[in-house]
């Protein structure tokens, strides 16, 4: 079993209430996020590959567009602006282009990130 993982970065702004940080996390703020897309599976013989990574990256430029420069408590059916959120948003948008196993989100800047893996079935 193969696990084929492309990233992408997205700069973003939002605002949190109710967290431990206080009134820091509750003013509109920005970071720099990297979000990565995983596929698992077995290559095909013909062509050697789990996944055309074309395919994978039509859709997540596509996502990139939505969350890019944006502010994200303003993203519709994203919820709470929280990394648990986003890679799970993302996981739902990209999803239908191909089998997701796993996205992961990234604020490097915090040392922080979070990994959605879908509904447990």
């Amino acid at each position: 079993m193969w696990e084929l993982t492309k990233s992408f970065r997205f700069e973003a702004a939002h605002a949190l209430k109710g967290t431990t940080f206080g009134a820091a996390s509750e003013e509109i703020h920005g970071h720099s996020f990297r979000a990565e897309v995983s596929v698992r599976g077995v290559p095909d013989p013909s062509t050697g590959m789990v996944l055309d990574l074309g395919v994978l990256e039509l859709g997540m430029e596509e996502v990139r567009r939505t969350l890019d420069h944006k502010l994200l408590n303003k993203v519709e059916a994203l919820g709470a602006p929280t990394l648990e959120n986003l890679s799970r948003y993302i996981f739902e948008r990209l999803q239908h282009s191909c089998a997701i196993s796993r996205v992961s989100v990234h604020r490097d800047s915090c040392n922080e990130s979070c990994s959605y893996f879908g509904p447990q079935g």
